[in-house]
């Protein structure tokens, strides 16, 4: 239902007042780097993480509206999770120096987003999407099933091979001692293919919302300028606020006696995701959920390639030498537990569509792990990293051998099948689709 024309400038201001909140956060947590202020243990790393929050809002917006010039997943690959990218670097440059107490954070941080990305971030696009389409189906009088399924565009098989790739391969980390150059010259060059691939995508209207289609409805001249400004200026704070907000986290958990390892696993991905999660959600709540699932699968390919391929390639130029991120049997169980949740995620689209039920699935074992891990006495937490990836594996294999039919196609679109082919067909095919559903 369309809201009255009367509710525009309400829903401007808000959008407004969207914009200049997440500038306002930012200006504290710069201020106090550029100052070189001694914060309390407790308001540092509040104080930038809300500077890293409110850059990554304003970046995740302004790489939306660069959507009009630039295909959707060259966009995403690029600009719009470079937040983690700043955090995660921080962690391993200092593991340079101090490998034993950094090394581990960096694979923490690394972890924990890419586990939160498809466990709450997958999952809450279709059960959002889900809620909303029974509500309206209701709403209108319709009692029979509702088909509540999520179903992905097809050029969205690139991404879904190319993180099928990286997976595949990354089932082997957890077997090493350590993340090696060779390693990540592997993941960075699967990321490079994929990147060339999906360059070749034409750009398309994109589905903007919220401050993004406020600032896309600017001349272009005037709204490139502004996306410019929006780009430069939350690099600029996110780089200047990653190291203290890294350094407040470890401090924090060292004097509350808080286990590092989990504050900087879950909390520091919470400011570098939150933005990607939030868009995604209104997606969902538009019902523009292949744009919203499409996202989030970008920027999973990328954290899984680019990211992780990355990460010893840092801690090399800062320790001077050649040899890799040190992996402890932690990382290494960590490491096993994130291949085996992204095995069970790409079994689960290998049909381009995702259920309530595979929703649920991806939720409850994400949230079920997350309680034990907090629960669970210390010496029993490697069996439990274990079984919960052996548990993904297993029911990846169920998957897999019903959808086994779907594997060849989805390679072929993914893989082989020319970009600027595959997005006619898919066009071809939504406009036969949108005329048959006319016609009925």
């Amino acid at each position: 239902m369309t809201r009255p024309h009367e509710d525009r400038p309400t829903r401007v201001r808000a959008t407004v007042l969207a914009l200049v909140g997440s500038f306002v956060v930012t200006v504290p947590g710069l201020i106090a780097r550029l100052a070189g202020a001694d914060l309390p243990d407790v308001v540092a790393p509040a104080l930038f993480g809300l500077a890293i929050l409110g850059s990554a809002f304003l970046l995740a917006w302004a790489a939306e509206v660069m959507q009009l010039d630039v295909s959707q997943g060259l966009v995403l690959a690029l600009i719009a999770v470079l937040p983690e990218y700043a955090v995660d670097f921080t962690f391993a440059a200092k593991a340079g120096t101090d490998p034993d107490k950094y090394a581990p954070l960096a694979l923490a941080n690394m972890t924990g987003s890419n586990r939160l990305l498809i466990g709450i971030g997958w999952s809450m696009v279709v059960l959002v999407a889900a809620w909303r389409v029974t509500r309206i189906a209701r709403r209108r009088g319709y009692e029979g099933e509702v088909d509540t399924d999520v179903r992905l565009e097809r050029p969205h098989a690139i991404e879904i091979a190319f993180l099928a790739i990286a997976t595949i391969y990354s089932l082997t980390l957890p077997l090493k001692h350590t993340l090696t150059l060779v390693d990540g010259v592997i993941l960075i060059s699967i990321f490079v293919v994929f990147l060339v691939r999906i360059a070749r995508s034409p750009a398309e209207e994109p589905h903007l919302v919220g401050p993004a289609r406020l600032i896309g409805t600017l001349p272009t001249a005037r709204r490139r300028a502004v996306v410019g400004v929006m780009l430069v200026y939350s690099a600029a704070v996110i780089f200047a606020c990653a190291e203290p907000f890294a350094e407040s986290l470890v401090h924090l958990g060292e004097q509350a006696g808080i286990d590092t390892f989990l504050l900087v696993q879950w909390v520091a991905p919470l400011a570098s995701e939150a933005p990607e999660l939030i868009v995604a959600g209104m997606f969902a709540w538009r019902l523009q959920t292949s744009a919203g699932f499409g996202t989030l699968l970008s920027s999973k390919v990328n954290q899984w390639t680019l990211l992780v391929g990355s990460l010893p390639i840092v801690f090399a130029i800062s320790a001077g030498a050649l040899h890799g991120l040190p992996l402890d049997t932690v990382q290494r169980e960590e490491l096993f537990l994130t291949a085996a949740q992204s095995v069970f995620a790409i079994a689960v689209l290998a049909n381009r569509r995702i259920s309530v039920k595979e929703a649920f699935a991806l939720l409850g074992l994400f949230l079920g792990q997350f309680v034990l891990s907090g629960v669970l006495p210390e010496g029993i937490h490697e069996l439990e990293r274990i079984i919960v990836g052996v548990v993904y594996l297993v029911l990846a294999a169920g998957v897999l051998f019903q959808q086994r039919r779907y594997l060849r196609p989805l390679a072929h679109d993914g893989l082989v099948m020319p970009v600027d082919e595959l997005f006619h067909e898919d066009t071809a095919n939504a406009a036969i689709a949108d005329s048959a559903s006319r016609e009925a």
